[in-house]
């Protein structure tokens, strides 16, 4: 056999070994770990931005921020049907923006009045599924920053008491839909 050949097969080898091994890595150094919610284990939907708009709302106060509330079709369906609880598959995304006022719309208007989004603040994710779910109203969370997860444990803990406080009607879900 010639030189050639086990310099082929060598290199061959090296790649099947790095293919092998860098998903391994990926976890401990910024792969697809970041993307996962901790205690929930909810990650970032794929196209929820096309997702269509269930509802906005604008947060005073120390959040300061506008969001828009999207869901999937399984939560769009249910919010308009007024279905509660809410079907196991139903996920419900919310974006939210620091609110800052447009001086461009504002000279336009001849006055303050006009506000829009700022930078980006999180995004949280609700995800259905009664038996996945069953210590926490049937509900997974996941707040996520710059496309990463929040990997703070203490404050995943803190989303389902704070959805306990919602009408017992409304299936630990704050938003309302907006026909």
């Amino acid at each position: 056999m010639n030189l050639t050949y086990f310099r082929s097969a060598a290199i061959a080898a090296a790649i099947a070994a790095a293919t092998c091994f860098l998903p391994l890595t990926s976890n401990s150094v910024g792969g697809s770990h970041d993307k996962i919610s901790p205690i929930f284990g909810v990650e970032i939907p794929a196209g929820y931005r096309d997702w269509r708009m269930i509802s906005v709302a604008h947060e005073a106060g120390d959040l300061n921020d506008l969001r828009a509330v999207l869901g999937n079709d399984i939560a769009i369906k249910a919010f308009r049907e007024g279905t509660r609880p809410f079907p196991d598959g139903t996920v419900i995304a919310r974006l939210a923006w620091k609110h800052v006022p447009s001086q461009e719309n504002n000279a336009a208007f001849g006055r303050e009045q006009s506000f829009v989004p700022g930078v980006s603040t999180n995004l949280q994710i609700s995800v259905k599924d009664a038996k996945k779910y069953i210590e926490t109203g049937g509900w997974g969370y996941g707040q996520f920053e710059g496309g990463r997860a929040n990997r703070s444990e203490a404050l995943m803990k803190t989303c389902f008491p704070c959805h306990t406080r919602t009408k017992p009607t409304d299936d630990f879900v704050f938003t309302r839909y907006a026909q």
